[in-house]
């Protein structure tokens, strides 16, 4: 050092120089291009550009603004994203979600096992058990294994047959629905 003079400074004192808040400080920075050099965990600016600050900051005190005073030391403002710049940022964070959505979705389809297809002649076993073991079944549970619907169920009356089983009416089940005794015809 010579003479005394101020070889660096932590950015972290500019907010005091100044009277400044962190954010002006840095905003100032960018604008007159200058990056702070890193020492450790520390920031600093060197003695010329602590008076390249200093005489902004009289510049301003004065009445100036940032672009004027750019444009009286032949500084180029810092440079801004055009629109095209800042679409194409917007664009990018949902083509990344989208992205990360479509990684999960298929790392958890091969993490969970295979559902079996149904079987389609699964309700033969549930009418067969019904048969057997003189279980009274409720229209809805027979409409939904037969996939009729209730009133066509009701159109077919007391007695009717389906799928080899026949289906006669044994009363009413909790909730008022009709009972039919299911049994396998005989051939």
């Amino acid at each position: 050092m010579n003479g005394g003079e101020i070889d660096r400074i932590p950015v972290n004192q500019l907010m005091e120089r100044y009277d400044l808040v962190r954010s002006a400080v840095y905003k100032r920075l960018n604008d007159l291009g200058i990056v702070p050099q890193k020492v450790g965990n520390k920031s600093f600016v060197n003695a010329e550009q602590l008076h390249l600050l200093d005489d902004l900051h009289q510049f301003i005190k004065s009445g100036g603004t940032m672009p004027e005073f750019l444009e009286s030391r032949g500084i180029q403002p810092a440079q801004s994203l055009s629109s095209e710049d800042s679409s194409r940022l917007s664009t990018v964070q949902p083509d990344l979600i989208n992205l990360v959505i479509t990684i999960a979705d298929r790392v958890a389809n091969r993490l969970q096992p295979a559902s079996p297809e149904p079987d389609p002649l699964a309700y033969y076993q549930k009418l067969e058990d019904a048969a057997r073991n003189g279980w009274l079944m409720r229209t809805s549970e027979i409409a939904e294994l037969l996939d009729l619907s209730i009133s066509e169920m009701q159109y077919y009356g007391d007695r009717f047959s389906e799928a080899g089983f026949t289906f006669t009416k044994a009363g009413y089940r909790s909730g008022g629905e009709t009972a039919w005794r299911v049994s396998k015809e005989r051939s």
